[in-house]
């Protein structure tokens, strides 16, 4: 499958309609927004109230048309492979940044690109699903909320220049991080609004901890921030040696948020406790320990974190680096368990639910599959032309859709009798 979309692109609630690949295949228009049921997480929405709102009110002119999710006529998605274990969608014009699976039934992805298009897009045939958002945002901080079905613009607020950005697990509130420092939450569609400053520097990622009520942010001059997001302070500060020594690349946290994982350019990797804010252990790559150590300020040329995440079943987690190297750390001895190395930088890595399997996505284009038990590489998926950009797992694992330098994304078909 291929497809086209903006710098930034997520999915929220349950999907919307958009594309069927077998057949003849057209870009159905995509879903409404609907807030459902009461959540157990809407409390937090409902106490953003007057703190540092500003309702954007003047229309921004010329970047309409970038930002619309067109629907599209005729065939669009080929089938390819003699299994057909891989469909390509190709309407995007130039690079594709990332892809969000819609998180209830994963059967849609929307995928954002340099082309300032999202696309949403059905993975396979099936019934249209409705009750979906997708919120979009590019690099210069302009960040909007469609309701997919009619196409409309449900909301937008220009911030600073954009780093990240992600739904809230549990309620209709988006977070971002921008360049100026600050972490921005705004409740979708009436946009009551807070802000998290930081230092004066870029926040460089961030993430919302599973309960819903506190999110961790990385900062480019090496701090780490856990936030109270409904009262609005920081309930841990980690600077200085407690931090990294270099901007923060990523963040992750384990399943029920007690522990978590920050990668910086600084090649480390640091365990952190979620409950006291204490840094419980630093890994590092062999192939690295043996470079002299940053000064302040300083980057690593040739290495760097780039990706990490927790293992859902054993003790392991994974860290991915710029030179290609996958290390797998055991967290009860805080020991070097596996390091199985790639030909090229990693770019995103994600393990997979239920069991020791863990996923990467490289510059040569190439998408892994590695058993963390052993070390051992247990298939790769390959086809496209120029290196993966970002890449989602559908949560029966069935699936892996990737997006992509050579302007097209791919859904991958990864369940094998043998897994």
């Amino acid at each position: 499958m291929e497809s086209e979309s903006e710098s930034g692109a997520a999915a929220d609630t349950p999907p919307l309609e958009t594309l069927s690949f077998h057949g003849d295949e057209e870009i159905i228009e995509v879903v409404e927004l609907d807030p459902g049921p009461p959540d157990p997480a809407d409390d937090l929405a409902q106490e953003m109230e007057d703190v540092d709102f500003e309702e954007e009110e003047e229309e921004e002119e010329g970047n309409d048309e970038a930002w619309v999710l067109e629907p599209q006529e005729g065939v669009v998605g080929s089938m390819e492979g003699p299994d057909d274990s891989e469909v390509t969608f190709a309407l995007h014009s130039a690079s594709v940044f990332c892809v969000s699976l819609d998180p209830k039934t994963n059967t849609l992805a929307v995928t954002g690109g340099e082309d300032d298009k999202a696309f949403v897009w059905r993975l396979s045939d099936g019934e249209l699903l409705l009750e979906c958002a997708v919120a979009t945002g590019d690099m210069s901080g302009l960040l909007k909320v469609w309701q997919v079905d009619t196409k409309e613009e449900v909301w937008s607020f220009e911030a600073g220049d954009l780093e990240w950005m992600e739904w809230h697990p549990r309620a209709p509130v988006l977070l971002a991080g921008t360049a100026d420092g600050n972490t921005w939450m705004w409740k979708v569609p009436n946009g009551d609004c807070k802000t998290f400053q930081g230092p004066n520097c870029p926040a460089t990622c961030g993430r919302v901890l599973p309960d819903g009520k506190r999110a961790v942010v990385g900062y480019e001059d090496g701090t780490i921030r856990i936030w109270d997001l409904k009262q609005g302070n920081p309930i841990y500060v980690l600077k200085g040696t407690e931090g990294h020594q270099g901007p923060l690349t990523c963040v992750a946290t384990n399943q029920d948020g007690s522990l978590i994982l920050t990668g910086s350019v600084d090649c480390q990797a640091k365990l952190v406790s979620a409950t006291t804010g204490k840094v419980v252990g630093v890994f590092r790559p062999e192939t690295v320990a043996s470079q002299p150590s940053l000064g302040e300020g300083e980057e690593s040329e040739s290495n760097s974190v780039e990706s990490l995440g927790f293992c859902s079943v054993m003790p392991l987690a994974a860290v991915g680096y710029l030179d290609g190297t996958l290390a797998i750390y055991d967290l009860s001895t805080q020991t070097l368990r596996h390091q199985c190395q790639h030909q090229s930088g990693i770019v995103q890595l994600l393990w997979e639910a239920g069991t020791a399997v863990v996923y990467t996505c490289s510059l040569d284009g190439i998408v892994r599959l590695w058993d963390a038990r052993t070390g051992r590489l247990l298939t790769d998926y390959r086809g496209h032309t120029a290196e993966i950009l970002d890449f989602a797992l559908s949560k029966d694992a069935s699936l892996v859709v990737t997006t992509s330098g050579d302007h097209k994304a791919k859904v991958f078909c990864v369940q094998r009798p043998d897994r």
